[in-house]
């Protein structure tokens, strides 16, 4: 008996390790406050690094149908789903792309349907952005925390083909990215060395696709945006101890800091004239978490608000994870990634920073990416 048991359970360890993908997590939907003058969305959930939970949920604005896991429900056959880590998304054209980090690629998608076109393998892969038919995707290269790993690159991409063409180096551990002219800059952090972080932006010339030259700027570089002015408005995180963040205005003209902030800033959306920024930051002083918001006019480079959020809603945002503007509208959205594990809350705000709505999301919503009317 001892022997017909033994022999069982190993047949039942055979079976189980012949398991090549877990169960397809199911689409789910719910309605929300609706609006045939907003615009529908995706929204990117990263999920937390290791746990293969990156998701993908839709708003539908005329409709108000919020749907949940569309990325494995509309591509069962894909093994582990949308993967580890959404880093970033945007549309571009008839298609979405999804940055997948730690997944080491780019997922490319049908606007309309969320069927997958394509997959392209990027080592490290950060942030996306587009410029005449071209994808620019930031890399750190080399393994996950490595920091011996000397330069990262920006790899252009054919959108009309989906195959890499070229890349170029950059500094260490390049994240987002902002094009003005026939210009990329693209923000430097060296995060994987605490104890060297980089400082600078690099200037790439598109047409070349050359480095031109590096912008000092301050430590640990990440965000970045261009408003309509020829300014990028770049984020620094420091170094989480003396040196706090804070939030830099380079003229491209000159290629020269004209302003600091010294706001501290996890993210940036500019919408028009005015920029929407958020900070989640660690107080060592007081050991725990201190969140600000803080509104900008980037016409005349000034504070004008120092809370968005009107309403005393953000006292309920635990995490503050993403940020998006509706051009339509001016709907502010921000995402509370709560604990980090359990799924998020998407908040919805009228541009005068009322809360119209919240619904539930995916493990750390993150990125939002919205979607034309055409």
């Amino acid at each position: 008996m001892k022997k017909i048991l033994y022999s069982l359970s190993l047949l039942l360890i055979a079976l189980a390790s012949c398991r090549k993908d877990p169960a397809v997590v199911p689409e789910e939907s719910e309605q929300v406050t609706g609006s045939s003058d907003a615009m529908s969305f995706f929204l990117l959930n990263e999920g937390n690094m290791n746990m293969n939970k990156a998701s993908l949920d839709k708003f539908e604005a005329s409709s108000g149908t919020y749907r949940r896991n569309i990325f494995e429900a509309t591509n069962p056959e894909v093994i582990r789903g949308l993967g580890d880590v959404g880093n970033d998304i945007k549309v571009y054209g008839s298609k979405l792309y999804i940055v997948v980090n730690i997944s080491n690629k780019v997922e490319v998608l049908d606007l309309r349907t969320a069927r997958r076109i394509n997959k392209i393998d990027i080592q490290n892969c950060r942030y996306i952005t587009f410029d005449a038919g071209k994808a620019y995707v930031s890399s750190y290269e080399g393994t996950v925390g490595n920091a011996n790993k000397a330069e990262g690159s920006v790899v252009r991409i054919d959108t009309a083909t989906l195959r890499i063409e070229a890349s170029t180096r950059v500094g260490r551990q390049p994240e987002e990215m902002a094009i003005v002219g026939r210009k990329l800059y693209v923000a430097n952090s060296g995060g994987y060395d605490p104890t060297h972080y980089e400082r600078s932006v690099s200037v790439i010339d598109l047409e070349s696709f050359q480095e031109l030259k590096r912008i000092d700027v301050a430590e640990n570089l990440h965000r970045v945006r261009a408003d309509k002015y020829g300014d990028i408005y770049v984020s620094s995180r420091g170094d989480y101890y003396g040196t706090p963040s804070k939030l830099s205005v380079i003229d491209t003209g000159t290629e020269q800091v004209k302003k600091v902030f010294d706001i501290s800033t996890s993210n940036i959306w500019i919408d028009d004239d005015l920029a929407y920024v958020y900070s989640l930051e660690w107080d060592y002083t007081n050991q725990r978490n201190a969140i600000h918001y803080s509104l900008i006019n980037v016409r005349n480079e000034t504070l004008v608000a120092d809370n968005f959020i009107k309403d005393g809603t953000d006292k309920a945002i635990t995490k503050p994870f993403g940020i998006a503007v509706d051009p339509k509208t001016k709907d502010i959205y921000v995402s509370d990634a709560k604990d980090y594990l359990s799924p998020g809350t998407l908040y919805c705000f009228d541009k005068n920073g009322i809360k119209k709505w919240s619904v539930l999301t995916g493990d750390i919503p993150a990125h939002l990416a919205f979607i034309p009317n055409n």
